[in-house]
């Protein structure tokens, strides 16, 4: 479980970005991140990572207070996978073993390998471990770090957009592998995505940023056509088709 006790965050004090963020998410359960561009998401995972540190706020995973924790343990707490990767010249093999890093003291040791290797079936990666990932597409090289993060063994898992610049087939392929290992592995994991239709699909708990605090939370029961309304500034019906929820805009001349 991870718990955030009244966190809050800005780049300069006349400008806050976040304000009394509260909310608890459980493990096995998939938490969408919702919101306008600017409306603080990003910042709020780099804030519970500790890239960025908050002016004030409590975060908890399984109790322990991440403030009090060594970089490398909070390493083995939360793994953070970011919008945009940098093309660099490893190997995919040799990425996923980066993530074991809080663990390795010299070299790598006959379990960082295993890990590894199991991660690479897992993910049906084998075709191209020994591939360059600046060779690879959107959707594998997605894959490749969801692996990375992975071999953290994390309690949390965060991501940053994980379907941006991916085609149709390859945003559900994505989502499903990150659903699946949330329920399998009991792990937290807090999404951020703009596709509501995406979110309704794949996570079970929708969280609502909107003048820098939660506007709402909770399960489906907040998935509606007033809230998308109040967050988004556009009118929607939300409606089910074939068992599953969909949201269907109707833009007008005023907002788009």
């Amino acid at each position: 479980m991870i718990q955030v006790q009244e966190l809050s965050f800005s780049y300069r004090q006349d400008r806050p970005i976040l304000t009394g963020i509260d909310f608890q998410a459980s493990k096995g359960e998939c938490t969408a991140i919702l919101g306008n561009n600017g409306a603080g998401k990003s910042t709020l995972i780099k804030c519970l990572n500790r890239i960025l540190e908050p002016q004030q706020g409590v975060v908890y995973v399984n109790g322990q207070n991440t403030r009090k924790l060594k970089r490398n343990d909070v390493a083995k707490c939360l793994a953070y996978v970011a919008q945009h990767h940098g093309g660099d010249r490893f190997t995919v093999f040799d990425t996923i073993l980066l993530g074991r890093k809080p663990y390795i003291k010299f070299e790598p040791t006959q379990e960082d390998l295993r890990i590894v290797e199991s991660i690479i079936k897992r993910m049906k990666l084998e075709d191209f471990a020994l591939r360059y990932i600046d060779e690879l597409s959107g959707g594998e090289l997605q894959k490749v770090m969801l692996a990375r993060a992975l071999a953290q063994q994390p309690q949390v898992l965060l991501l940053d957009e994980p379907t941006s610049n991916l085609d149709l087939c390859n945003q559900y392929e994505v989502l499903s592998i990150i659903r699946e290992i949330a329920r399998t592995e009991q792990i937290v994991v807090l999404l951020i995505i703009h596709d509501l239709n995406l979110a309704l699909r794949y996570c079970d708990k929708f969280l609502f940023l909107k003048d820098n605090r939660i506007f709402r939370y909770g399960g489906m029961e907040v998935m509606t056509a007033e809230t998308i309304h109040e967050v988004y500034g556009i009118p929607v019906t939300v409606q089910e088709l074939n068992g599953i929820k969909v949201v269907i805009p109707f833009p007008t001349p005023n907002n788009h």
